[in-house]
C-alpha cells in the first residue's frame, strides 16, 4: 500500500475522492505548504471517547498509584529493564 500525497489544493479540489481512498485504507498525506504535513486517517465513536471499560480501568489505576502499587524507576536502564519483563 503505497502513500497517497497531495496537496492542499488538490486535496481542496477532490475532497470526496480522498475521503474514499482513506476510508479504503489508503494512506493520504497532505502537504500545505513545504513544511507542513498531515496525514487523512478515519475513526471511529471509539476512538473519541472513553468506553467504560478504560473508564474503570483508568480508576483502578488512579487507586493502586494511591496505595503506592506502583513500580518506580529512576534510570532509563531500570524503565528499560522493567518494560522488558512485561
Amino acid at each position: 500500500m503505497a502513500i497517497v500525497e497531495v496537496t492542499a489544493r488538490q486535496f481542496r479540489d477532490k475532497q470526496k475522492t480522498y475521503f474514499d481512498l482513506a476510508d479504503n485504507g489508503e494512506q493520504i498525506l497532505l502537504k500545505r505548504g513545504k513544511k507542513q504535513a498531515y496525514v487523512l486517517t478515519p475513526i471511529d465513536d471509539d476512538d473519541l471517547y472513553f468506553t467504560p471499560e478504560i473508564l474503570a480501568k483508568i480508576a483502578h489505576s488512579e487507586q493502586q498509584a494511591k496505595e503506592g502499587k506502583v513500580t518506580r524507576c529512576k534510570t532509563v536502564e531500570e524503565l528499560t529493564e522493567f518494560l522488558d519483563s512485561l
